[in-house]
């Protein structure tokens, strides 16, 4: 008990000291409206903490587009209007691409060498170019398309054999897509030491990033008391999962450089940056420029794909105009590839309906202002934390009618509602690179599973199982688990499965 009066007492004397400077700054115009908060710790305890994006959503529905909180001292801004999110983030990139520095997750766990929490500066534009040079464009991905159809091929065997694990055959594929892309790793058919390093350090990410997840984010201070003292178990979880991170971008580099070694090494994204002569500090930004492109692009691909097994199973007539198109343009005689894509109008909505039915980053990742900004009459002060609602944006009345309903027709006909995939992989220079390769690997992960396999309710005991649309918190959302029947639609389809290099050695 001393020891929290202790910290309590230390508490509200940092909290004096922001507040002191904050309210002592010159200002020239008022903070954007939000909950008022309470003295000294500001809106700590209003902070939500699961689902933040729906409670955002109703703030901006009583205060609205700009909604302004302070955490003990640490500004942020809400944006819940898209026009606002595209005048602030496009329009003055210049002064939002900044990361903000979240001292768990940046500095002690190590999250600040990667893309997504490196600030903006040569770092960043190094990791930027050498990703855009190899999936920057849907002519760079296209490159990749073979991989991509080769490894779904695999994983269609997989749900083939046991279809009640369709959560960790879709993690299986993603990330044996983007190991071989990053790393030319193939990936084994069981457990993978790779995926799972990776899986691990992703879903600590989505934890240690999330505002307010740990006090040292805000009082700097705490970095210092040593790992005996009381209420310090924070730093036990920080020296793990700094050493799953390390684990992450060390061995799959590691390999890439035993391989070349050898003359062993297959096409990839490591191997061809290797190639140069490199300084030790290029060949750094070679490494987790690589180890974000997994830790991007895997786990976001992953929770989409599953969103569309959750979406067939509770929508059987979209599933089932889908399947229609496919067997109309494909035929039963062969999988889709991308080279049907255009041809296949409905199965381009369904994948389009999947990304804005539920976002996977719905609260994106932040921004930090560079230097103060007026928005909308209002000051938004320089070091501000700024985070876009995606979930509020593809959920907007007025721009998605009947919002909550999956409806790929929405994106059809002469009027089609706006592209979600303009907003769901973030605004002005920190777009995610990686928005080709998911989307990619969504599309051909949704036509090839419909082309072979039937996704309905599953039964148990004679009763039908109902599943709920329940996701999880954090940075990166995923479908909470649920049951489904999963299976072959017909003969052909197990024999057009099973069937040996129909994309090339897989």
């Amino acid at each position: 008990m001393t020891f929290f009066l202790v910290l309590d007492v230390l508490l509200a004397v940092v909290g004096v000291y922001l507040v002191k400077n904050i309210i002592s700054r010159p200002s020239t115009a008022p903070y954007p409206p939000g909950p008022k908060g309470l003295p000294l710790v500001g809106n700590a305890l209003d902070m939500p903490t699961s689902q933040e994006w729906k409670t955002y959503a109703q703030w901006g529905n009583r205060w609205g587009g700009l909604v302004y909180i302070n955490v003990l001292g640490q500004p942020f801004i809400i944006v819940n209007s898209l026009q606002t999110a595209i005048e602030m983030l496009d329009k003055k990139s210049s002064i939002y691409s900044d990361r903000p520095f979240f001292r768990f997750s940046s500095e002690i766990v190590g999250w600040l060498n990667t893309l997504a929490l490196t600030p903006y500066g040569d770092r960043f534009r190094d990791y930027r170019r050498m990703l855009h040079s190899v999936i920057g464009t849907r002519m760079g991905i296209g490159n990749f398309h073979i991989v991509e159809e080769q490894e779904t091929h695999r994983f269609l065997r997989r749900v083939l054999q046991t279809p009640d694990e369709i959560s960790g055959h879709i993690r299986w594929a993603a990330g044996a897509i983007i190991l071989r892309i990053s790393h030319g790793y193939p990936v084994k058919d069981n457990e993978d030491p790779f995926i799972t390093n990776a899986d691990i350090a992703v879903d600590q990410f989505s934890k240690s990033a999330k505002p307010g997840a740990f006090l040292v984010d805000f009082i700097s201070w705490l970095k210092y008391v040593p790992e005996w003292f009381p209420g310090t178990q924070w730093k036990q979880v920080a020296k793990a999962w700094k050493k799953d991170l390390s684990t992450m971008a060390d061995e799959p580099h590691d390999f890439v450089k035993n391989q070349m070694a050898s003359g062993a090494a297959l096409p990839s994204f490591t191997a061809t940056q290797l190639e140069r002569h490199l300084t030790p500090e290029q060949e750094f930004n070679v490494k987790w420029a690589a180890a974000s492109l997994y830790s991007g692009g895997a786990d976001t691909t992953v929770s989409s794909i599953y969103s569309f097994f959750l979406a067939m199973t509770l929508h059987p007539d979209a599933r089932n105009r889908a399947q229609a198109e496919i067997d109309a343009v494909v035929g039963r005689d062969r999988l889709p590839t991308f080279a049907d894509r255009e041809h296949l109008p409905y199965t381009e909505a369904l994948v389009q309906e999947v990304f804005r039915w539920q976002p996977v980053v719905p609260m994106g990742l932040p921004h930090r202002l560079i230097q103060d900004d007026v928005q909308e009459g209002y000051i938004i002060r320089k070091g501000t934390v700024v985070f876009t609602n995606i979930w509020k944006f593809l959920h907007d009345e007025e721009t998605y009618p009947d919002p909550m309903s999956f409806d790929p027709e929405r994106f059809l006909g002469p009027k089609p509602q706006m592209d979600p995939r303009t907003v769901c992989f973030g605004f002005g220079r920190r777009i995610c690179p990686g928005l080709n390769l998911a989307d990619a690997s969504v599309f051909i992960s949704c036509a090839m599973t419909l082309a072979v396999f039937d996704i309905t309710k599953a039964v148990e005991n004679g009763d039908v199982v109902e599943p709920e649309v329940e996701y999880t918190s954090g940075t990166i959302s995923h479908p909470k688990p649920f049951k489904c029947s999963i299976k072959p639609r017909s003969e052909k389809a197990v024999t057009l499965i099973l069937s040996d290099g129909l994309f090339g050695d897989v």
